[in-house]
C-alpha cells in the first residue's frame, strides 16, 4: 500500500475541454485520495468517488495577504468562516498567503503575518483545521511574494506556535528558490502540513524532461512518517488523464 496520499489541484486539470466530472471520476479510478481547490458544486461528486477534499483556499487574494495589517480584519472573517466550512465538510486544511512585499521588510512582513495567524489559530485548533501558509517562488511565477523561503515560513510557524499553523511546501516553487529539497523537507517536516508538485522548469508534467527526481523526494517524505497529502498542481503538456496516471505512478511510493 502506498505511503503517499496523492491529491490533485482541480484548476490545473479541469481545463482545455476536459470536463470537471471527468477529472474527478478518473482521479477516483486511478487511485487518488483527494481532489482539492474545486468549486463547492463538485464536492459531493468527490466524496461519491471515495475521495476527500484535502484543502481549499482560505482567504481572498494571494498578493494582498497576511503581511499587511490593514487586511487583517477582512482576512480574519474570511478564515473563520472557511474554518467552519472546512470542519463541516471534512476538509483538513486551508491554504493561506503572505501577500506581496510592496515595501514591507522581511521583519515587518513576518511580524504582521504572525499577528493575524495568532488571531485565527485558536479557531483552527478548536475545529482541527490546518492553516497552511504557502511557499511560492518570487523569481518566476509570483514576483515580490514575501513567503518565498522555507526559513521565513518556519519563522512564522515558530512565532505563532500553534499545532495548526503549518507550511504548504510547494516542491516546484522551492526548487526554483532554494533547491536542496530532501534535506529541507527532512529538517522541517514538523512544520509542513501539505505538499504541491510540478515539474521544473515549466510547471508541467513530472516527466524526464524536468529536473526534479520525484521518486526520491517522495521516498524522503514517506520516510519522515508524514501522513498528509501530496497534491499535483501542474499543467499537463498533453493528454490530461494520462498525465494524472503518470504522476500517480511516479509518486506511488
Amino acid at each position: 500500500m502506498s505511503r503517499i496520499k496523492q491529491s490533485l489541484a482541480f484548476w490545473g486539470f479541469a481545463r482545455n475541454g476536459v470536463a470537471p466530472e471527468t477529472v474527478i471520476r478518473e482521479a477516483g479510478r486511478i487511485g487518488y485520495h483527494s481532489v482539492e481547490m474545486l468549486p463547492q458544486q463538485y464536492w459531493d461528486l468527490v466524496r461519491e468517488q471515495g475521495m476527500r477534499i484535502a484543502v481549499i483556499v482560505g482567504h481572498a487574494s494571494l498578493t494582498d495577504g497576511f503581511n499587511k495589517r490593514e487586511n487583517h480584519d477582512r482576512i480574519e472573517q474570511e478564515l473563520l468562516a472557511n474554518i467552519e466550512l472546512a470542519s463541516a465538510n471534512d476538509i483538513p486544511g486551508l491554504i493561506c498567503f503572505s501577500g506581496n512585499r510592496e515595501g514591507k521588510s522581511e521583519e515587518e512582513g513576518l511580524d504582521n503575518t504572525v499577528e493575524i495567524l495568532r488571531r485565527v489559530s485558536p479557531a483552527a485548533e478548536k475545529y482541527g483545521i490546518n492553516l497552511c501558509l504557502e511557499l511560492l517562488n518570487s523569481k518566476v511565477n509570483h514576483p515580490h511574494y514575501q513567503c518565498d523561503s522555507t526559513a521565513w515560513g518556519v519563522k512564522v510557524c515558530r512565532g505563532v506556535d500553534s499545532p495548526r499553523v503549518k507550511l504548504l511546501y510547494d516542491i516546484y516553487h522551492m526548487q526554483i528558490m532554494e533547491g536542496d529539497l530532501i534535506r529541507t523537507i527532512r529538517d522541517h517536516i514538523g512544520d509542513i502540513g501539505h505538499f504541491h508538485t510540478a515539474g521544473n522548469p515549466g510547471r508541467n508534467d513530472l516527466d524526464d524532461e524536468q529536473e526534479i527526481y520525484y521518486p526520491a523526494v517522495m521516498r524522503a517524505i514517506a520516510q519522515t512518517g508524514y501522513d498528509g497529502y501530496v497534491s499535483h498542481e501542474f499543467l499537463p503538456k498533453g493528454d490530461t488523464i494520462k498525465a494524472l496516471e503518470v504522476a500517480f505512478r511516479t509518486c506511488d511510493i
